[in-house]
């Protein structure tokens, strides 16, 4: 009986020692990661050093973030509004600004120089109703903000209200305390500049509802979006006194307005105490008011304020353990975490909970995603670089969903779209890099997708044009692509026209090259030979704009003929938000040959030191990107360790104007998170990530299929920026890449550090580029 006893105990106390080692894990994994998030990064004037020398307009020297508040990649977001607009450029939170004109649900394109769009704000008042957005602010001081990704708090000083908010995906919740016994007023205003809102109050429910409609910039010109943001709001106190207004004229106990061109809202008085908040609850949707309310009723459906906020954190912490770093320096990792973030705000869900939204572009019937969320908002010249690339990584299901997505647009609106915001057509920038996008998934093993209807949109963007003049006018196939495929670039004479960003023909020239490398592999892995063939010669179309007598990429014109106007180091009308000798890098796809062109390897690397030693490499704008982790083609990958480390040291700070540029939808971030991690996709559309130099001692990348790959330093510090020697999963490694496979199948990468380069390092096995698989192709012939 004894012994039974003692064997009972014993097994009591091992399961208590089991349960407390996978507590302990479950810990680790969920560790309060939050803390290390400022979300006052980018929210201010950039400070950085290249922003100073290389700006055009003023909306390039500011990050463009918010502090966005609910789950990551949310349909709505909530912030602080400082600014009462929904026009271009112009974000609804600065830094800088020291009145706060409410809580606003916004779908503002984090770091971009877009719009907000189908937005409604709530502010609270005291005593008195004041409807414009600049009278009734009230001050508020920075050293009362409370902020992380999954809430906000601040004090009204002007009139004595402590304000939270708190939110979802889809719905929010907001507290108000007043300090005094006070009236409580809140307006309530649709930010629609095109005064088309509708707003009702319902007495009998406690609730207004209403809807702002949406509408398109770029191309578009300020058109409907074909759908508008809804909303329900409810109110847990009693309204005591309600009305409507236009402009500057108050309706008392109207319940029901139409904007008519005109700025409108409502208004309502409850009831309150210090000891009694003011709970209000909000539930969005693009769809309809009805779904709208069920978003609401199916995410938060009681008025526990804390409840919510508990799940935001947790939701954020387990989406920021996805990457875990070790480090003593603080700052490293507030930097770190903050720009993982930012990384994953964009793009933002649009189907509602049930699957339903509204079709793209000129589809305005509602489908339905069935076992996926739908997507929208990709400022896509800019994420297929990092921010889609590190999702491949860390959420394969969620680039699984964008594909689809993708696809469904292409399908909707006839055209696999190129920059597609609003969930509609734009001509906003240059490439076609939805290829991209869709090509990087596909050759790295993401394929539970229609790949052949992904194929038919992508080919037809690459070989066909619009039937119509007004299909391609509103966005619809390549700009320029005719002009493309007789010369094998796009001469001066094409002006380009039909776009938002007029002309520009070298850099869409350099672009529309790469995406035809990716589309050619995406090609040859479904055994399409023909077609290979057909893009992978066009993908060497970067050789017919480079000058070989400047050693430039330069404009052209049909005849041959260089353009004369021409230095280097200016911007040029040729060339996209940049200088030809920035733009002059942006092979991706075939660095060996660009370095053919330049003569040989010596030459490639002195011409990438002028370009960095002279300060015409601008981190805060995105085609150059990839250019400091060009070196080991070279065989000089202790160069790219350096010149990584310098840019992070001096691009990226944890203050308020700690970015270098628009983040444009977390691409300037993602850079931060894979180069602090230690590696970058010079190339997406190829399975390969460039080492270069990591700033901690221990990075975990947890796995979805629940493998890690950790990458380990040893002797690390910012003197000892370079690779003495590697090792991976135990063995040398000398080469200066990782594969995604070696990545997503876990494993260890161990990277002795020193204070001197090893120049001796991964010379043998050089990274991918179209000439080398070319030339080992026709040896293999031979």
């Amino acid at each position: 009986m004894i012994g039974k006893r003692i064997l009972k105990i014993s097994m009591v106390l091992i399961a208590i020692l089991i349960f407390n080692r996978c507590s302990n894990n479950k810990t680790k994994v969920e560790q309060n990661l939050i803390q290390y998030v400022n979300l006052y990064v980018g929210t201010a004037p950039s400070t950085t050093p290249s922003i100073l020398k290389h700006k055009e307009a003023a909306s390039e020297a500011k990050g463009q973030t918010i502090p966005a508040i609910g789950f990551p990649y949310a349909s709505t977001n909530w912030t602080a509004q400082t600014q009462a607009t929904e026009t271009k450029c112009i974000a609804p939170y600065y830094y800088t600004d020291s009145l706060f004109q409410g809580f606003r649900a916004s779908h503002w394109m984090s770091g971009s120089c877009t719009q907000d769009y189908g937005s409604v704000t709530i502010m609270p008042l005291a005593d008195e109703l004041i409807i414009d957005a600049n009278k009734r602010a009230s001050l508020f001081s920075h050293e009362t903000e409370k902020l992380s990704p999954a809430s906000y708090e601040v004090i009204l000083e002007d009139y004595g209200i402590n304000a939270q908010v708190t939110g979802k995906i889809y719905s929010g919740i907001l507290q108000f305390k007043y300090m005094e016994n006070k009236e409580a007023y809140f307006v309530i205003e649709p930010n629609s500049d095109e005064g088309e809102a509708y707003i009702k109050i319902d007495t009998d429910k406690n609730e207004i509802i209403g809807y702002n409609p949406a509408h398109r910039i770029y191309q578009g010109w300020g058109e409907s979006a074909g759908f508008s943001g809804y909303f329900v709001i409810q109110f847990q106190n009693e309204f005591t006194e309600f009305g409507t207004w236009k402009d500057d004229d108050i309706n008392k106990s109207e319940t029901e307005s139409i904007a008519d061109g005109k700025k409108t809202g409502c208004y309502v008085r409850v009831k309150t105490t210090p000891e009694d908040p003011v709970l209000v609850r909000v539930g969005t949707s693009f769809t309809s008011l009805e779904n709208a309310r069920k978003n609401l009723e199916a995410e938060i459906d009681h008025w526990d304020f804390d409840k919510v906020k508990q799940e935001a954190e947790d939701e954020w912490n387990n989406t920021l353990a996805q990457i875990q770093v070790q480090s003593t320096d603080v700052n490293q990792k507030t930097v770190f975490y903050t720009a993982m973030y930012h990384a994953k705000l964009l793009p933002r869900i649009f189907s509602d909970i049930d699957g339903s939204y509204v079709g793209f572009a000129e589809d305005s019937t509602i489908h339905t995603a069935n076992g996926y969320n739908y997507y929208v908002d990709f400022t896509t010249w800019d994420s297929y670089r990092g921010v889609q690339p590190l999702m491949t990584i860390i959420d394969p299901q969620r680039s699984l969903d964008i594909v689809k997505s993708i696809v469904d647009k292409a399908e909707q609106g006839g055209w696999l779209p190129i920059f597609p915001c609003w969930n509609n057509y734009t001509s906003g920038m240059v490439g076609d890099h939805m290829i991209s996008v869709i090509g990087d998934a596909y050759v790295k093993g993401i394929g539970d997708f229609d790949i052949e209807k992904a194929y038919k949109y992508m080919y037809q963007n690459a070989f066909k044009s619009p039937r119509t003049f007004d299909d391609y006018a509103d966005g619809k196939g390549r700009r320029a692509l005719t002009s493309y495929k007789k010369y094998g670039y796009i001469p001066m004479e094409d002006q380009v026209n039909e776009a938002f960003h007029t002309e520009e023909q070298i850099s869409r020239t350099l672009e529309y090259a790469y995406d035809d490398f990716v589309l050619a592999e995406v090609a040859k892995k479904m055994g399409n030979q023909e077609d290979y063939d057909k893009l992978i010669e066009r993908a060497t179309n970067y050789k017919n704009v480079y000058d070989s007598v400047s050693g430039y990429m330069r404009g052209r014109y049909k005849n041959g003929s260089w353009i004369e106007e021409f230095n280097p180091n200016k911007k040029s009308r040729f060339i996209t938000e940049g200088t030809p000798f920035q733009y002059t890098w942006y092979v991706p796809q075939d660095i060996a040959g660009l370095m053919e062109l330049m003569g040989g390897k010596e030459a490639f690397s002195e011409k990438l030191d002028l370009f960095f030693d002279t300060e015409e490499y601008w981190h805060g704008n995105e085609p150059g990107h990839q250019t400091a982790y060009m070196y080991p083609w070279a065989g000089e990958a202790w160069k790219t360790q350096n010149r990584v480390r310098e840019i992070l040291n001096a691009e990226y700070t944890n203050e308020p104007g700690g970015l270098s540029g628009n983040d444009d939808v977390g691409q300037m971030s993602a850079w931060a998170v894979l180069s602090m991690a230690g590696f970058y996709p010079v190339c997406p559309g190829t399975p390969e990530y460039i080492i270069g130099s990591p700033v901690f001692d221990n990075i975990r990348i947890n796995l979805p299929n629940g493998e890690s790959f950790i990458i380990e330093t040893k002797n690390n510090s910012d003197t000892n920026r370079f690779i003495k020697k590697a090792k991976l999963n135990g063995k040398n490694l000398d080469r200066a890449f990782i594969t995604h496979d070696e990545i997503t199948s876990g494993g260890h990468l161990v990277l002795e550090m020193s204070s001197e380069p090893n120049k001796e390092w991964a010379l043998n096995e050089l990274p991918f580029s179209v000439s080398k698989m070319v030339s080992e192709n026709l040896k293999v012939e031979e």
